[in-house]
This record gives structure tokens, C-alpha cells and sequence, in this order.
């Protein structure tokens, strides 16, 4: 059974009680209405379990709430506030003026106390001290003040004020564990971030040991005296080293194959990623690599300038020039023009 199954059975049994005292009547001689108490009885009941229970209960926002924060709509207002009213006064006017500081008729008083106490805890508030209001104004006015207060409106004051206190207390509790499960989630994902990020730097030093070892290897064996090839090998190395860290959003494997392809044909490939794929997912980036390894794998130009685009239409622009006697001019001319359109 769970703790707010045991509460609504405790307020149920506790209600229940204090409604029974308006059936002993233990000066009968004093009624002289007595289906008022009875009609008293009958609206008190029903209302008071309504609220325990919060059938047709809502949140905040009008979204089912949890049953501790839920609140009844307008129309349960008004039946409380009804309770309050016809349940305040009916027992008084039901017996003789020597009969109202008899149980039976000053349960009323512990009656009502319960009632907006409920009400409190079901996050009305201003209901609840309103019905207290009506309370105290009705028992004071049957019973005089002080022995309104000394037959129980202090406890059912006292009630309705730690139910009040003990809603904010939870209230801000929740929402410190909310804000204590946001700030979990904020680490853990700076924490999978910086994870990505460890085995992002592991993959680019991986990638410089394959590509700058060997170079590095020979060089040290040689004592710096390089053959041509071996040159154009740690350039080679050099120019991939730098695409690493200039467009890596860029490559994947098939790209880095046709651009080192590119440079062993003789072009120069520079690779510029100016922030031009953020937002796109895996499958994109995908289509745009795809598309860029194509283009590269055709080109002839001596030098190929690759950068992203900011543009909201177009991902990638490929640009390759090439010598006045290549493009068949006398100056250095644009002989490839591409764009990659960014995926919609």
C-alpha cells in the first residue's frame, strides 16, 4: 500500500469520525430540527471524501497531476466552500441555544477544520483559509469567540496552518530535486561530451602516427637526409595532419583516399570547415562526404580549395583553379566550380 493510499484511508477514517459525533445525540431534548443535522451530515460526507480521494483531479497546467499536487477543478471549490457555509451553520439552528456547545453539534467545528485542511493539501489555499473564515465567523457568531476558539477553531486553525507549511516545504523540496536531477543530466552529458572528445583526440593522434610515423622513422634513421619521394611523402603527411584539424567534419575515408590521391596526381588540396555542418545528422554528413569524394575523384585542377558554407541552402563549395595553360588562358583561372546542397 503506498503512503498516499494510506493517508487518503487515515482521512477517511478521521472524517468519518468526527462526522459520527453529530449522530450521538446526547441531549436529544435540545434538537429541534433535527434534519438539519442529518441534512449537514449527508452534504459533509460525500464532499469531504471527494476531496480526499480527487476524483477529476488536475494539475497546475490542466495535465493529470500526481495525486499529491493534484487540485479539484471550479465546481469542487464551490462545494467545499458550500460545506463550509451550510455545515457551519445548520447544526446551531437545529438545536435550542442550551444544546450548542453539546459534541454533536461542535463537531462542526473539528468537521470543517478537516475539510479545508484537505483543501489545503490539494494546493487551494485561498479556499481553504476562506472556508477557515467562514468557520470562525459562524462559530463566533453561534458560540461567542473565546468559546468558539476553546472548542476546537484553534486546532483546526493549527491544522490547516501546518498543512500549509508542510505543502511549501514539499513544494520546494521537489522542486530542489528537480533541479538536483537537471543539473545530474547537465553532467552526465559534459561528462559523455568530454568522453567523445577523449576519443576524438585519441582517433586524430592515431591518425598523425600512421600518417607522420613512418616519415618520422625514416627521417630519424637518415639523419635528415630525405630522397624526393620521401619529401613528398611527410608533405603529403603534413597536408593530411592539417585537414585533420581544419575540416575534420568534413572527411571520412573515402575522402581522405581521394585527397591524398589528389596530392600524389600533383593538386593541392586545402580544407576550410567554417561551421557550416552544425545541425546535420550522421546520415547527411554521410551524403555530403559521399558527394565530395565524387567530385574530388574527377578533379584535375592543380589547386582544390574545399570549405563549408554557411549559406542555408548550400553545405560544401569546391573550387579548383588551375594555370593559365591548363584552363587555356593566360592567368590563373577557375576550371571547377561545385556546391553541395545542404539536405532539406
Amino acid at each position: 500500500m503506498t503512503v498516499r493510499a494510506i493517508l487518503s484511508v487515515i482521512g477517511l477514517a478521521f472524517t468519518a469520525y468526527l462526522a459520527a459525533r453529530g449522530l450521538i445525540w446526547t441531549s436529544p431534548e435540545t434538537v429541534e430540527r433535527g434534519w438539519l443535522i442529518v441534512a449537514a451530515l449527508v452534504l459533509y460526507l460525500p464532499v469531504t471524501w471527494l476531496w480526499i480521494f480527487a476524483i477529476g483531479a488536475r494539475g497546475r497546467r490542466g495535465q493529470p497531476a500526481p495525486t499529491s499536487g493534484a487540485r479539484l477543478p471550479a465546481w469542487g471549490v464551490v462545494l467545499a466552500l458550500v460545506v463550509a457555509i451550510v455545515v457551519s451553520n445548520a447544526p446551531f439552528l437545529a438545536v435550542t441555544e442550551a444544546g450548542r456547545t453539546q459534541p454533536f453539534v461542535t463537531w462542526v467545528i473539528g468537521g470543517v477544520g478537516a475539510l479545508m485542511t484537505i483543501v489545503m493539501v490539494r494546493r487551494r489555499p485561498i479556499v481553504a483559509w476562506v472556508g477557515m473564515l467562514i468557520l470562525a465567523v459562524s462559530t463566533s457568531f453561534w458560540l461567542g469567540p473565546l468559546q468558539a476558539l476553546s472548542l476546537g477553531l484553534v486546532g483546526s486553525i493549527v491544522w490547516v496552518t501546518a498543512a500549509q507549511l508542510v505543502t511549501i516545504a514539499l513544494d520546494r523540496a521537489a522542486r530542489d530535486a528537480e533541479r538536483l536531477a537537471e543539473l545530474q543530466q547537465a553532467a552526465s552529458a559534459w561528462q559523455a561530451s568530454q568522453s567523445g572528445r577523449q576519443r576524438e583526440r585519441r582517433l586524430h593522434v592515431q591518425r598523425a602516427l600512421q600518417a607522420a610515423g613512418p616519415i618520422l622513422a625514416r627521417t630519424i634513421e637518415n639523419g635528415g637526409n630525405l630522397r624526393a619521394a620521401d619529401k613528398q611523402a611527410a608533405r603529403r603527411a603534413e597536408a593530411s595532419l592539417r585537414d585533420e584539424l581544419r575540416g575534420n567534419r568534413l572527411l571520412d575515408d573515402d575522402v581522405r583516399a581521394e585527397i591524398d590521391a589528389a596530392r600524389r596526381r600533383g593538386s593541392a588540396v586545402s580544407l576550410f570547415d567554417e561551421g557550416g555542418l552544425e545541425g546535420l545528422g550522421a546520415a547527411d554528413l554521410k551524403g555530403i562526404r559521399s558527394e565530395l569524394a565524387g567530385i574530388l575523384r574527377e578533379s584535375v585542377s592543380e589547386r582544390v580549395i574545399i570549405r563549408t558554407s554557411p549559406h542555408h541552402e548550400i553545405a560544401v563549395t569546391i573550387v579548383g583553379r588551375s594555370s593559365g595553360e591548363s584552363a587555356g588562358g593566360d592567368d590563373d583561372q577557375v576550371d571547377l566550380w561545385r556546391e553541395i546542397r545542404r539536405p532539406r
